[in-house]
């Protein structure tokens, strides 16, 4: 299986690659508006993996034509510019997938900052083509520890979708990486709910001086 990372050189970007390119054996695809950065960061994915991985470096709409998931790792506010130009790209069978939560920094901590559709997922759903199914996952993993492959994850993701088969497929490939487990948390619908757990969180995280928490359920 092909997976693009379409702005793979931030940090999400970077921890998924390492981790898919250490325990699977799907073809990655670094993308970065910049083809230069997403080869120099591709090399770099591999040297950490002893070249053992299939990770190649491209632009962000190349890898976006050739992937058979498509994860969005970028920054909220620029999936708008992202998805009109890569959007007549993908292939029809292609999943979009959406990990991104807008956040605010305020006197009490981080909060949910939504855009006007509700969610980021309504909003990738609304700039997305309608035969591409459109998946929310990986929002509550810790980008820093997910990057440092020395820890050892224990983490679950919760995924929700527009179509039940995209999320079983996207479950499928997140529960690939060691120690991520996955929960179904239903439709689209539901995009706020699982998008606000972040900033609560970075929150936790910050008054409790223990940086870098997930999600587990049990």
């Amino acid at each position: 299986m092909q997976i693009a990372l379409l702005g793979g050189t931030g940090d999400l970007g970077a921890g998924l690659a390492l981790r898919w390119g250490r325990d699977t054996d799907h073809d990655l695809l670094v993308g970065s508006r910049d083809p230069d950065q997403a080869r120099e960061a591709a090399s770099d994915y591999a040297a950490r993996l002893d070249g053992t991985a299939s990770i190649s470096g491209v632009q962000n709409g190349d890898a976006a034509a050739q992937a058979d998931i498509v994860v969005l790792a970028v920054s909220p506010y620029h999936l708008g510019d992202l998805l009109s130009t890569i959007g007549d790209r993908l292939s029809e069978t292609a999943i979009v997938v959406t990990p991104a939560v807008g956040m605010e920094r305020g006197e009490d901590g981080m909060s949910y900052a939504p855009p006007p559709q509700g969610s980021v997922a309504a909003l990738v759903r609304e700039r997305t083509p309608d035969p591409n199914p459109v998946v929310g996952a990986f929002h509550t993993l810790p980008a820093g520890r997910l990057a440092d492959l020395d820890t050892t994850l224990d983490f679950d993701t919760l995924v929700f979708g527009d179509r039940a088969d995209a999320v079983a497929q996207v479950r499928e490939v997140a529960e690939s990486i060691d120690g991520l487990g996955t929960l179904t948390a239903g439709g689209l619908g539901n995009a706020a709910a699982v998008e606000s757990l972040t900033p609560l969180l970075l929150t936790l995280g910050a008054e409790n001086d223990a940086h870098g928490l997930g999600l587990k359920i049990q």
